[in-house]
């Protein structure tokens, strides 16, 4: 789960890392109001889940109220790398001196966290290690071990910068990972991180990502799926109904038991000429009810004209899934083709149920597939 500018942000102060002072308004007047309160300069941001705000326009900067709220009436409603701007954080405009990088965040190769930090601030990180790796530090964390004040200390230490730049910084590294570790987080990242003409160093733009799996953990963030328009209709359905599910651009709805058979079902589809619309995974074991609320999550999108459903039964019963299938297909609205391959426990029976409503079942997913991309 991606969290906005603003509620990284609040996390970030509560732990101690400076911040702009700053506030979120959703009209105009709202802005007019919240620059007059914050004084100065303002910088106004659009709350987007997407990097590259800036270059596409969404952050844009007002000397005082009259001009913030004409500012907001813009950005207010507009549109920016294809998403919609509803919300936009006033906040106090900086003087800023110099431009730093910090973030925790997860090296899947490694399979550790890793703790890295530049001198090279407010572009991507990649660019700087293509161009300038030597303003780069990292440290793998051991999982076991942690990651202690001292360890971030030396870690800035390699880079070139003063020893109190270095010190403020080493500390910052530190809280980040104190937080990330405290959040669930996949990423933490303040960038720019900026030393001010006061000489503070305050996050001036911060990301945070949680992990989708420890939400519970969470539950100031549950139930906020829909503010988060990264997230498709069908995306955010799904989740409130327990599925793993992604959204695709195709017209060919895909359902199947194991993430592994999904994603080989996805590339045969595509290697026969078809377009995935969607990677669903119903899991193991799954019952009628689980079937149901599959087809309904996917048949719900307009731009499917034919559905794939893939079981390979081991713990999941072929005879329960034909049975979800067809109380799906009473209750909804939406009739579209589908076609079925089923292979393993309970097969026959799974096949006489689909057979009894006019729906044929394959046994091999390449036949099975054909058909479908032929519908």
């Amino acid at each position: 789960m991606k969290l906005f500018e603003f509620e990284a942000k609040e996390i970030l102060h509560k732990y101690g890392i400076p911040t702009p002072a700053g506030k979120v308004v959703g009209s105009p007047a709202e802005a007019e109001k919240a620059a007059a309160e914050i004084g100065g300069p303002m910088a106004i941001k659009s709350q987007l889940l997407v990097s590259g705000r800036g270059k596409s326009g969404g952050i844009l900067f007002a000397g005082d109220p009259g001009e913030a709220r004409e500012i907001a009436a813009r950005l207010i409603g507009s549109d920016i790398k294809g998403l919609k701007v509803t919300s936009i954080l006033m906040e106090q405009k900086l003087d800023i001196v110099d431009e730093f990088y910090a973030s925790v965040t997860i090296d899947r190769q490694a399979k550790k966290y890793v703790v890295m930090a530049s001198t090279s601030g407010g572009v991507d990180i990649e660019e700087v290690a293509r161009n300038t790796p030597e303003r780069i530090a990292r440290h793998h964390i051991d999982p076991i071990a942690g990651f202690s004040r001292d360890e971030a200390m030396d870690m800035v230490g390699r880079l070139s910068m003063s020893k109190n730049d270095a010190l403020r910084l080493g500390s910052i590294v530190h809280t980040l990972y104190c937080a990330a570790m405290d959040y669930d987080a996949e990423l933490v990242e303040i960038n720019p991180l900026v030393r001010t003409a006061s000489e503070d160093f305050v996050a001036c733009d911060a990301r945070i990502i949680i992990d989708d799996n420890a939400i519970f953990r969470h539950p100031e963030f549950e139930g906020t799926e829909a503010d988060r328009i990264e997230a498709s209709p069908a995306e955010i359905e799904a989740r409130k109904q327990g599925l793993a599910y992604v959204d695709l651009d195709g017209d060919i709805g895909i359902i199947g038991n194991g993430a592994g058979l999904v994603m080989s079902t996805l590339d045969v589809v595509q290697l026969s000429g078809g377009k995935p619309a969607n990677f669903l995974d119903i899991g193991g074991g799954a019952g009628p009810e689980i079937i149901r609320k599959a087809l309904s999550v996917i048949l719900s999108k307009r731009q499917v004209k034919a559905v794939f459903i893939n079981i390979l039964g081991g713990v999941t019963r072929c005879d329960l899934v034909a049975q979800g299938i067809i109380e799906a297909l009473n209750e909804l609205p939406a009739r579209k083709p589908i076609v079925v391959r089923m292979i393993g426990t309970r097969e026959e029976e799974g096949i006489r149920i689909l057979k009894q409503a006019g729906i044929n079942s394959h046994s091999n997913m390449e036949d099975a597939i054909k058909e479908v991309v032929k519908v």
